[in-house]
């Protein structure tokens, strides 16, 4: 009887399905940023926006395989013009959040996801991106001009009553430390956020951030590991999946690869994948989630 082969690359199973993402904007965004890890841009029209029908129906299928919470991501959400009809939609299911980089939210966007988070018995969470504590820092990597516009937007979120979620990345100089975390968070204060939120991302060297610095070493891969339980459970692609336009991907980071492709619908992505892509080394690492 000849020996089980060996898989070159552990395999993470899907233990449940928790947290279903929407690529609700497909690749456009309104900002070119050097770190973005999809290269999202104006003119990058890789993946569609989604319609909400589209979003319906992986939403029907989500509520069937018991999801517990939506995302929203793009490219730049609040460029659909569908956008709030789907978060409704969402809302109607569960806990729901949005990752913006609030250049489009003026009062009355503002006001109406106010009114929108008001209807629901669910939450609806807004996460502001922003990669400085001055135009400085912030705007070599998301675009000139931008912090001050992003701060804008957060402030029209405080008014409105949103408590927004700030996410910033490794790209702000010591922002990874303890002390550059608190001091992120004193900034958010002063700037009128009563209660700031902060979740730091690390860099992800894929799509715009491998011209920013590099791509990915030959050794930063789990090729011949084996992960634990523990360790497989603390991955995000054993309870979530990545809804777009050209079908259901294992997680955010990997839209760019067709291996990553699992299936048109999610049903036929309720399956294990083999955790074969560099980023793949970023999430063990670091523990990443791109959850709240």
């Amino acid at each position: 009887m000849s020996a089980p082969a060996v898989r070159a690359y552990p395999v993470a199973p899907l233990t449940a399905l928790d947290t279903v993402w929407f690529q609700v904007a497909g690749t456009l965004c309104n900002i070119r940023c050097a770190h973005c890890f999809i290269s999202c841009a104006p003119d990058n029209r890789s993946f569609p926006m989604m319609t909400r029908a589209e979003v319906g129906a992986r939403l029907r299928e989500a509520e069937e395989f018991g999801a517990r919470e939506y995302y929203f991501t793009g490219g730049e959400p609040f460029m659909n013009k569908e956008i709030f009809e789907i978060l409704g939609d969402a809302l109607a299911l569960g806990p729901v959040s949005v990752l913006t980089n609030a250049l489009l939210i003026k009062p009355k966007t503002a006001a109406r996801l106010k009114s929108l988070a008001g209807a629901s018995p669910y939450s609806l969470d807004l996460r502001v991106s922003l990669d400085g504590y001055d135009a400085a820092t912030n705007d070599p990597i998301r675009g000139e001009g931008t912090f001050d516009r992003i701060m804008a937007g957060l402030g029209e979120l405080a008014a409105a009553g949103h408590d927004p979620v700030v996410t910033t990345t490794e790209a702000c100089e010591g922002v990874a430390a303890s002390e550059g975390r608190a001091r992120f968070l004193e900034f958010l204060r002063a700037a009128g956020l009563k209660r700031p939120r902060l979740k730091v991302l690390p860099l992800l060297r894929l799509g715009a951030e491998t011209a920013r610095t590099h791509a990915y070493e030959s050794w930063e891969t789990l090729r011949g590991r084996e992960l634990s339980e523990t360790e497989g459970a603390g991955l995000q692609c054993t309870t979530s999946r990545m809804v777009t336009a050209k079908g259901v991907y294992v997680c955010p980071l990997l839209i760019d690869f067709p291996g990553a492709r699992l299936a048109a619908t999610l049903r036929e992505s309720l399956r294990p994948f083999e955790l074969a892509y560099p980023a793949c080394f970023t999430c063990h690492a670091t523990g990443l989630s791109c959850r709240t």
